[in-house]
């Protein structure tokens, strides 16, 4: 017997699961990931001289990770048209995932599309894109509780971090840097497995490997990371569309 997807409860069910609050329970995962990275955050930018209330601003309105620790080390030694600079082409990356997940977000109006790209981060995109592999769209409330989340995490754990300080000198010794890339291997091992095409996504990881290390040789490490992620992309969709 042929389950009828289309009967008022199964509708009910489905827009239940996308709602704010699934938004902010999907997001859970990743807060380990926001809390120790944004802890050590808070820690680098107060040892660079930054004041509480700077730290506040920087998380508020700029709100990347990547950016925040560039003014912590450019700070007191860069002119800000060379902060500005770096910041820029380090978060171009953003632009990719964006235009990776608007597939999914036609159905808002572009203002609306432009809030839910402005507080996307590689954590939430990351969730966002797992579950845009099973559906041909993706409910603005979900991507707001799933943002939302992020934020107030991150916001928290930077202003925890500047509190703490005056009593940890050195973040490293936390081993704090392994939970992003832990959170990232974790997110990519159950896509894999639930597209169930392991083989080509194999490939195209490997592929992008290679191609950031040898585009790296000549160019920077982001605009390596820019062009080995569009050539990577583009050899996979080609592959899946060819096949």
């Amino acid at each position: 017997m042929q389950l009828d997807t289309s009967s008022p409860a199964m509708d009910i069910s489905n827009e239940t699961n996308e709602s704010f609050f699934h938004g902010v329970r999907a997001c859970i995962p990743t807060l380990l990931a926001y809390l120790s990275i944004g802890f050590a955050c808070g820690i680098v930018q107060r040892t660079a001289g930054l004041s509480l209330s700077e730290i506040v601003l920087l998380t508020l309105f700029v709100y990347s990770g990547s950016a925040q620790f560039i003014v912590a080390g450019m700070y007191l030694v860069s002119p800000p048209l060379a902060v500005i600079a770096t910041i820029f082409f380090v978060n171009l990356r953003h632009l990719l995932l964006s235009a990776a997940l608007s597939p999914y977000v036609r159905h808002v109006s572009p203002f609306r599309t432009m809030l839910i790209g402005a507080m996307l981060t590689d954590e939430t995109f990351g969730v966002a894109i797992q579950k845009a592999a099973k559906k041909r769209r993706i409910d603005e409330k979900w991507v707001h509780g799933l943002n939302v989340t992020a934020y107030v995490n991150w916001f928290i754990a930077n202003l925890a971090g500047a509190f703490f300080t005056q009593w940890i000198t050195n973040a490293d010794t936390l081993g704090l840097e392994f939970a992003l890339p832990a959170i990232f291997i974790g997110l990519l091992t159950i896509s894999i497995v639930e597209r169930q095409i392991i083989r080509i996504d194999l490939i195209v990881s490997l592929l992008a490997v290679l191609l950031v290390m040898v585009c790296s040789v000549w160019l920077s490490s982001s605009l390596s990371l820019i062009i080995a992620t569009v050539a990577a992309a583009t050899m996979g969709m080609v592959v899946i569309q060819w096949k």
